[in-house]
């Protein structure tokens, strides 16, 4: 099993010294960190107290060796999406928990465009190309040569080119040929 506090914290916006902070009763930083990194013994009284501050159930804070997280492989801005340096673990909501498929992949929206407004993150399943007309009118996420990607509303096949119209206002239809993978847009994450 592997400890996800610091990724969850991380993904929340919160320092070690907030996190100590929101614990009942309060702790150190220092505590955290040793938690965090297993340089303390993480017992079921520390991960229900750590869960509670995080808000998150006690069960999220530990993942089986051999599970991939569900990854945040790039973002969309104004000027399209983007691939990142290095992607980051995505926290998965419980309905798309339950699946023995591939590992959701996540777009995180940073700037608002078409139906999607800044801070969003889209969830996506990956679906063989081969069954791309199960995706059509659907907001789908394609891997472009060079790390690139191409994200939008799959509105046509034809072989094995795939037509993509991007949401943002007057951007013109984006043709990817042969994709190895289509992630089909599952769920809208949009906090409040």
């Amino acid at each position: 099993m592997t400890n996800r506090i610091r990724d969850i914290r991380k993904a929340k916006g919160l320092t070690l010294a907030d996190l100590a902070a929101a614990c009942t009763p309060p702790t150190t930083a220092q505590t955290i960190g040793r938690l965090e990194t297993g340089m303390r013994q993480l017992s079921l009284a520390w991960m229900n107290k750590i869960a509670a501050a995080l808000d998150v159930d006690p069960a999220m804070l530990m993942r089986a060796e051999g599970a991939a997280p569900a990854m945040i492989i790039a973002e969309l801005g104004a000027n399209g999406p983007e691939a990142l340096a290095t992607p980051r673990e995505a926290l998965l909501p419980s309905a798309l928990a339950a699946d023995d498929g591939p590992a959701p992949l996540v777009l995180a929206i940073t700037a608002s465009i078409g139906e999607y407004r800044a801070g969003d993150l889209v969830w996506l399943r990956q679906i063989a190309p081969d069954a791309a007309q199960t995706a059509i009118n659907r907001d789908c996420l394609l891997p472009r040569p060079g790390g690139r990607f191409a994200f939008g509303r799959l509105i046509d096949r034809k072989g094995t080119l795939i037509g993509l119209l991007p949401p943002g206002m007057g951007q013109k239809q984006v043709v990817v040929d042969n994709p190895p993978w289509i992630a089909v847009a599952a769920m809208l994450v949009r906090p409040l």
